[in-house]
């Protein structure tokens, strides 16, 4: 599901799933793991997650949702997967997201988990939130993160609700990345911006990072254990969902 390395003191995650690198709850738990040893290990300095190929990620694999058998363990399976996102969210050290190439729905939402976003400079490369054109609403720990990523409240609506696949100099534009640089660049870059951020005296960036994400994070928490959030996906039950999802399936796949 994925390829870790190490280089000069960072964890290298390079999402490699499939074609477009689609991300399973297997795929979140070695991640997960990572974000624990670069927590822990005095000796790491962070994080850069890429993907293999011409994806970043597609997002979510989609035979997971279509296979769920019941509105039980649709939540089990979020549960889970909130709890990762915000474990990667929070990540103590700087994780940069070093786009390679297209990345839509979950692949943008961990991408915007990260600290700051680097994409390759290509023509063809798209970028967006595809969800609301295939039934799905994000769950509470997907949307504020999604929000701390982006500069404004029309951005996020706009993002969201037109569920557009831009270019990078758009998503440049709107704040979907933070740079755009030449593919030779891209890793350069992107393990520059973690070793200038983390190689200083006494590392303030630890607490400055948690001091600028704990309101989200609190936030994230609170609604979790207080909101009837679980109620909401009985739409993976729901006939039309799975008939999109399903034919969204069969399109990736080249059956369509």
């Amino acid at each position: 599901m994925i390829k870790e390395r190490v280089e000069d003191g960072i964890a290298i995650i390079t999402l490699s799933h499939g074609a477009t690198n689609s991300i399973t709850l297997d795929t979140l738990r070695q991640m997960d793991a990572i974000v624990k040893k670069v927590n822990e290990d005095d000796t790491m300095k962070g994080i850069v997650l890429t993907g293999e190929g011409r994806f970043f990620s597609s997002g979510f694999h989609l035979p997971d949702f279509i296979g769920f058998q019941s509105h039980a363990e649709a939540v089990a399976w979020f549960e889970e997967e909130e709890e990762l996102l915000l474990n990667f969210f929070t990540c103590e050290k700087p994780v940069v997201s070093a786009i390679n190439g297209h990345c839509a729905a979950a692949g943008l939402i961990w991408s915007f988990a990260a600290d700051y976003r680097v994409v390759k400079n290509h023509p063809k490369i798209r970028m967006g939130m595809s969800e609301i054109k295939i039934g799905l609403p994000l769950s509470i720990a997907q949307y504020r993160v999604v929000r701390y990523g982006l500069n404004d409240d029309r951005t996020y609506r706009n993002v969201m609700f037109f569920g557009d696949m831009v270019g990078v100099e758009k998503a440049l534009e709107i704040g979907m990345v933070d740079e755009i640089v030449e593919e030779d660049q891209l890793m350069v870059r992107a393990k520059q911006i973690v070793t200038s951020w983390i190689d200083t005296p006494n590392r303030p960036f630890i607490t400055m990072k948690k001091m600028m994400r704990q309101d989200t994070a609190d936030s994230i928490r609170y609604r979790l254990d207080k909101e009837p959030w679980r109620a909401g996906f009985d739409i993976f039950t729901k006939p039309e969902v799975r008939g999109t999802l399903e034919f969204v399936q069969s399109m990736m796949e080249g059956k369509k």
